[in-house]
């Protein structure tokens, strides 16, 4: 599959403050992910200081997601790496002016070169909300297989949902 958009990663760099502030802090993304509150710029700008960018030694990594124009549109994650088995969990975020662009499909692609030719994975994995249909079509798209249905997975602070666990075996 071929995508209209490239993109490239990058390691963090303390200009992505702001941007990072701004997605870290949408209480729209929380229901989609493990994080329910609000993140501090101290606190951000340590971890971007801090973080090593490296798999090996942070057992996770978070990279910026490049445009064609050198914009950043989104943040990609990998983390629960497990060297050993070789699989590591996947995320990422387009930021709201990017969206449905291709950007989500382009990282998609990205993030599968570099898993397996990078990284040497065997397989990534995602958890998506059944709720969140264009991500779970992307998904299926790109070979992800839903090999199970998490019953009430995630909680909005009123309900739960259920979400897929995606598989791709690299």
């Amino acid at each position: 599959m071929k995508s209209n958009v490239h993109v490239k990663f990058r390691a963090l760099e303390p200009e992505d403050l702001d941007m990072l502030y701004e997605i870290e802090n949408d209480t729209e993304l929380w229901d989609l992910g493990v994080t329910n509150v609000p993140y501090s710029r101290f606190l951000l700008h340590d971890y971007v200081a801090q973080s090593r960018s490296d798999i090996y030694v942070d057992g996770q990594v978070r990279l910026a997601i490049v445009g064609e124009e050198g914009e950043v549109v989104g943040l990609a994650d990998l983390m629960n790496f497990d060297p050993k088995h070789r699989k590591a969990e996947l995320g990422f975020v387009i930021r709201k002016e990017y969206r449905r662009r291709g950007y989500a499909k382009a990282t998609l692609l990205q993030m599968l070169d570099y898993g397996l030719h990078t990284l040497h994975l065997h397989q990534l994995y995602a958890i998506v909300a059944l709720s969140n249909t264009a991500t779970v079509n992307l998904f299926q798209a790109f070979g992800y297989q839903p090999v199970s249905r998490l019953k009430e997975w995630l909680y909005d602070g009123k309900d739960y949902h259920d979400a897929y666990f995606f598989q791709c075996f690299l």
